[in-house]
């Protein structure tokens, strides 16, 4: 009888098997190799796999930054030429016309139809105003030069931040004379500012430039005919760099109806993480409505003299239907910055909405006969 173990021998390794078969060695892959092999075929190819979608992806977010820097640069044009038709429109336009243009251009920003005929949201009214109501005492103390008597006289000198020059060009300012920190800005509109927080880094050219564009737009017809400021003479002011601490700078914004403080907007971070927001009424009670940025979800601590400070306030706006005092508050001090008639050019975005209208119902239009302001 033949011996099998003889013939017939079997040895299992790892990597091979190997059978002996009347002396003679045959080798096979094993199982356990083969298993090994095709997984590590696999991975390669998965790595690869990988390697040519990391890479089309990035191909793909090149292009698409390319694409989103192209798109963002034809509509920055866009806007800008837009900014240009309708500044020169509303300019050389007949005042009869500007109602019509109004509704247009309130629509283009809101894409709410504009009742002028009958306004009752807060937006609706501040068109009315604009263009009924856009009185010569208005433009006095939109002016950011001449504002600062009517301060002066109604509540007193100590309210205003340090003026450090007026001119009536940009090359007129001697920079030596001036601080290392300080704001500089146009008295005629709004946005007209810079800061300077170290002179030294101060870019003149790139400051005359701004300035000399700022000095030589009429601000009544860069959005919506804030008619207000039509006759304004330009200047550029300088005033005191104040701060609270952090780099910051608390903004205390008192809305005002028929003389009386009925909310304060509370802005902070404005050089920090973004501009944030809350509104608290004049109880200091917070509120849920915001008004374009977002909301400051820290409840504030009531400022120490706030009773006070509304009723400096108040002093200063009870001639008016409407109009928003702004001021800082800065180590327990009340600081004047401007008053403001027509907040956001009567385009403010209310969250919850609903307030748009609760606000509107707080004004209450001039009951005579009122004609178009007239434009000289």
């Amino acid at each position: 009888m033949l011996n099998f173990q003889f013939l017939f021998s079997v040895k299992n390794h790892n990597i091979h098997k190997v059978i002996t078969i009347f002396g003679l060695k045959f080798k096979f892959k094993s199982k356990k190799l083969m298993l090994k092999q095709r997984f590590e075929g696999i991975e390669r190819d998965l790595r690869s796999q990988r390697r040519m979608i990391a890479h089309q992806k990035s191909m793909i977010d090149n292009l698409q930054e390319q694409v989103s820097k192209k798109l963002n640069n034809q509509q920055n044009k866009i806007n800008n030429l837009t900014k240009q038709l309708n500044y020169k429109l509303s300019k050389y336009m007949s005042p009869e016309k500007y109602p019509e243009y109004l509704k247009d251009w309130y629509f283009e920003k809101t894409g709410e139809t504009l009742n002028l005929e009958n306004p009752q949201t807060f937006n609706e009214k501040i068109q009315w105003l604009k263009l009924y109501d856009s009185t010569p005492l208005k433009t006095r103390l939109a002016d950011k030069y001449l504002v600062r008597d009517w301060v002066k006289e109604k509540i007193g000198e100590e309210y205003l931040i340090p003026l450090l020059g007026v001119w009536d060009n940009f090359d007129e300012i001697d920079f030596n004379t001036l601080p290392d920190k300080f704001v500089l800005k146009c008295n005629h509109g709004c946005g007209y500012n810079i800061i300077v927080t170290d002179k030294s880094k101060l870019d003149i050219d790139d400051a005359r430039k701004k300035i000399n564009t700022w000095m030589n737009e009429d601000f009544a017809y860069r959005g919506g005919l804030e008619l207000h400021y039509h006759d304004i003479e330009h200047k550029i002011i300088a005033e005191k760099y104040i701060e609270n601490s952090g780099n910051d700078l608390y903004d205390y914004k008192f809305w005002c109806f028929n003389g009386e403080v009925k909310y304060i907007q509370f802005l902070s971070e404005r050089n920090t993480n973004g501009l944030k927001m809350a509104y608290y009424d004049s109880e200091w009670n917070k509120q849920e409505f915001i008004t374009g940025h977002k909301l400051d979800e820290k409840i504030l601590t009531k400022p120490q003299n706030l009773d006070l400070y509304i009723k400096t306030v108040e002093k200063l706006v009870k001639d008016f239907s409407f109009v928003r005092a702004d001021f800082y508050i800065v180590k327990n001090k009340l600081y004047f910055g401007e008053l403001t008639f027509t907040p956001f050019s009567g385009c403010e975005k209310w969250t919850p909405k609903k307030y748009n209208l609760q606000f509107g119902q707080m004004i209450q239009l001039p009951t005579e006969s009122r004609k178009l302001c007239e434009i000289s």
